[in-house]
């Protein structure tokens, strides 16, 4: 890591990958965290979180706020999912991605716009990534997202898993057009260690870095927004409007 300070070649991924270093004026995700958690009341636009899922459900033109929530959730656990697992297949190593030294800005585009204040390499196993993302991101954001907005436990879950799933096949395209089968494996068996955990061993089928998810992340709701490869549905249920996983 220590070679590589600005995270170089994770931004040659791209995409959902890319972690910029930085401390640019913008609120660390600790403190976005923190923020709804410790205020219960109706949610308030000055607040990042709100702010970004609000933005989601206009971009997406969403009949429902807790569409704009889920995908909101599933897009920033993607980015986690994705920087740590990423590193830790290149470098062999992770950067600390505690929730006090990333910034995140609500306003950016999709992918989420991510900065690390510093590059502190840690090991880059699946107990680590677990305890870095898992615990130190998904969980206190699922607790942030429920503490305002009536969004199913399972269905946050399932977003989750499906993430990391899709993260490490991404990984696999890429280690597979670098002609690096070693890398793919390497993503893979960290995937289904880390998809080993009671929060997220139930939420769907792997087979390899396919995915097959019990949960729906409510897309097919979006206007036109049909249903995901990994989704639990093989078509929207518009004869059920009603009929949500979560």
């Amino acid at each position: 890591m220590n070679p590589d300070p600005d995270l170089r070649r994770l931004a040659a991924l791209e995409g959902f990958f890319t972690l910029r270093t930085g401390r640019p004026p913008l609120p660390t995700l600790a403190e976005v965290y923190a923020e709804v958690c410790a205020e219960r009341s109706v949610p308030d636009e000055r607040d990042p979180l709100t702010f970004r899922i609000r933005k989601v459900v206009r971009s997406l033109n969403a009949p429902e706020v807790r569409i704009g929530v889920s995908v909101a959730q599933q897009g920033l656990a993607a980015r986690l999912w994705s920087v740590a697992l990423g590193a830790a297949v290149l470098y062999g190593q992770v950067p600390d991605l505690d929730p006090r030294l990333l910034r995140w800005d609500a306003d950016g585009s999709a992918p989420d716009d991510l900065w690390l204040s510093g590059v502190r390499a840690l090991p880059g196993d699946a107990a680590t990534i677990r305890r870095l993302v898992h615990h130190g991101h998904l969980r206190p954001l699922a607790a942030a997202l429920r503490a305002r907005h009536p969004v199913a436990e399972g269905l946050l879950w399932g977003n989750a898993a499906s993430a990391l799933a899709g993260a490490a096949r991404q990984l696999g395209r890429w280690a597979a057009a670098h002609h690096r089968a070693d890398l793919a494996d390497r993503a893979r068996a960290l995937a289904a260690e880390l998809l080993d955990h009671p929060d997220l061993r139930n939420t769907g089928t792997l087979d390899g870095t396919d995915f097959r998810r019990r949960s729906c992340c409510l897309f097919y709701r979006v206007p036109g927004g049909g249903v995901c490869g990994d989704c639990c549905f093989t078509r929207a249920p518009w004869s059920s409007p009603t009929a949500t996983s979560g």
